[in-house]
């Protein structure tokens, strides 16, 4: 094993998040992306032109010598975490995180690979990697023309897209893609079909399916750090609910009941709060741990952020299962990540495999 991973948030962590945190209240409360989803779009118009290119958020992961700001995934995680607490569609995880990191597996010196990435950290250029959201960094991607699950597709410029003769960039024009609907609609889905042959290659497929798989754990390690924030804020909103409602002239948070239930969730909270930073401290050193902590953190922040999250639902009564109340946003994503970048059962047989151990029944 590899020395014990700080998880404690540095000041310019913190930092980071407030500046997240105050410009997704200003711009991106629950409300206004209520009113969003009723829409074809559920992206708010501006919200990631100020994220990734005035904030410099698109380029954390980026080295300042590729046009980057040269930060880690742990600051990337930060972002994430605040993401996921307000459930706002931007895409974050898919460009800034999933297709950043494949192209840094494939960025030199000078190359299509480092110029396409110089336009995702300044924020210029959203670019997704078409796969299904529900693969695992260990499975195969499809390689056929026509790919399902596609997350953030509507909103991309550019296509990686995987053949048998290695990973093509396709500008999002030359594509056919059509939208789907999902369980979450914060998080679009479509259907992309490329031509065969259409695109610049980026790399033989040696080369382009450990970018992937680099791109795709990096994900999924950060997801955690999405599912955390989530499940924050559905204790934090729960807690304060609780507290201002009451019945027989007490406070509904004061029956015992209802205090062994959020007591156990914060427990919940810490645990997943340790295994994601953990991932994320692997990931930033490219530590020999890491795809061992990122299945554990996987494994575990997922089912927490579904638990917080019904939690929020019941513990809400009846304004928790109106359309007018965010608790159902909060749900949804969490059930939709609960199988994005590999299932909770899948990193446990990771885990299991890693470590030696039986598989899990």
């Amino acid at each position: 094993m590899s020395e014990q991973p700080d998880l404690l948030y540095s000041e310019t962590e913190e930092d980071l998040r407030a500046a997240v945190r105050a410009l997704l209240a200003d711009r991106a409360g629950h409300r206004v992306l209520l009113d969003r989803i009723e829409t074809e779009d559920p992206y708010v118009p501006g919200l990631w032109g100020t994220l990734a290119a005035d904030m410099g958020a698109a380029g954390l992961l980026v080295p300042e010598k590729l046009g980057g700001q040269g930060a880690s995934h742990r600051e990337a995680a930060v972002v994430l975490e605040e993401l996921g607490r307000a459930v706002v569609p931007v895409p974050y995880l898919t460009s800034a995180v999933v297709a950043t990191e494949v192209l840094l597996g494939l960025a030199g010196e000078d190359g299509p690979a480092t110029e396409l990435l110089a336009g995702l950290a300044a924020g210029r250029t959203v670019a997704v990697l078409a796969v299904p959201l529900s693969t695992a960094p260990d499975a195969r991607p499809p390689l056929t023309p026509t790919v399902t699950g596609v997350a953030d597709a509507a909103v991309a410029d550019v296509l990686l897209v995987l053949r048998a003769d290695g990973l093509y960039a396709v500008p999002a024009a030359a594509a056919d893609v059509e939208p789907l609907t999902p369980l979450d609609l914060t998080r679009p889905l479509a259907r992309v079909t490329t031509a065969p042959g259409s695109g610049s290659l980026l790399a033989a497929p040696d080369e382009a399916r450990a970018a992937v798989r680099r791109g795709l754990l990096a994900g999924a390690g950060l997801l955690a750090s999405e599912q955390l924030g989530l499940a924050e804020w559905c204790l934090q909103e729960t807690v304060r609910y609780t507290r201002e409602r009451h019945q027989f002239n007490r406070p509904v948070g004061s029956f015992q009941a209802l205090k062994h239930r959020m007591a156990q969730l914060w427990l919940d909270l810490v645990g997943a709060r340790a295994s994601a930073r953990a991932a994320a401290a692997a990931l930033a050193t490219d530590g020999p741990d890491a795809p061992l902590l990122v299945a554990v953190a996987q494994a575990y922040c997922s089912r927490v952020a579904v638990r917080a999250a019904e939690e929020c639902v019941q513990l809400h009564g009846g304004i928790g299962m109106t359309w007018e109340h965010g608790a159902h946003l909060a749900l949804k994503r969490a059930k939709s990540d609960q199988l994005a970048l590999g299932s909770a059962g899948r990193h446990q047989d990771v885990v299991a495999a890693l470590m030696d151990l039986p598989a899990p029944a």
